[in-house]
């Protein structure tokens, strides 16, 4: 491993730590050459999973390219960093459990979504948007219709 720093691979584990329900160990290292501390995840390399998009391309998944539109989505809303790392943890899990070898753009989709709308629906509406390709105020009336028909079913309204 790499210092962040001054790119010195010397450096020394000060602690490890299981995190996220064991699925990955979070070491705090020190670097020998200019004495700078950082912190490195290890989590298993599992198969890769490939996901097909809408115009039937296969792309793997990329945890990192989900996050990045996550935050996107959640960018100055009251949704922190460890909840949105929660919903990707989630969907990893189901997709272990699932047990496929490919899986739709859309299931990802729908699963982060009705994650989203229970957390902030100003950041469900902002993924939707880009998710659905929203063209219209119209796309936007008809999402927050299904949504508040869904609220009123979970509550028995």
């Amino acid at each position: 491993m790499r210092c962040p720093s001054c790119a010195d691979a010397a450096n020394r584990v000060l602690d490890s730590r299981l995190s996220r329900e064991g699925a990955e160990i979070r070491r705090r290292r020190e670097c020998l050459e200019c004495g700078r501390r950082f912190t490195t995840r290890e989590r298993i390399e599992e198969t890769t999973v490939k996901v097909v998009k809408r115009d039937e391309r296969r792309e793997d998944y990329a945890r990192g390219k989900l996050l990045a539109g996550l935050e996107r989505a959640c960018e100055k809303r009251p949704v922190s960093a460890n909840a949105i790392e929660r919903m990707v943890d989630r969907l990893e899990r189901r997709l272990q459990e699932l047990g496929e070898k490919e899986i739709s753009s859309r299931f990802l989709g729908e699963f982060i979504m009705n994650e989203l709308k229970a957390v902030d629906a100003i950041a469900a509406v902002r993924f939707a948007s880009v998710f659905y390709n929203f063209q219209s105020e119209n796309d936007y009336a008809a999402f927050f219709t299904e949504m508040e028909k869904q609220r009123r079913a979970a509550h028995g309204n």
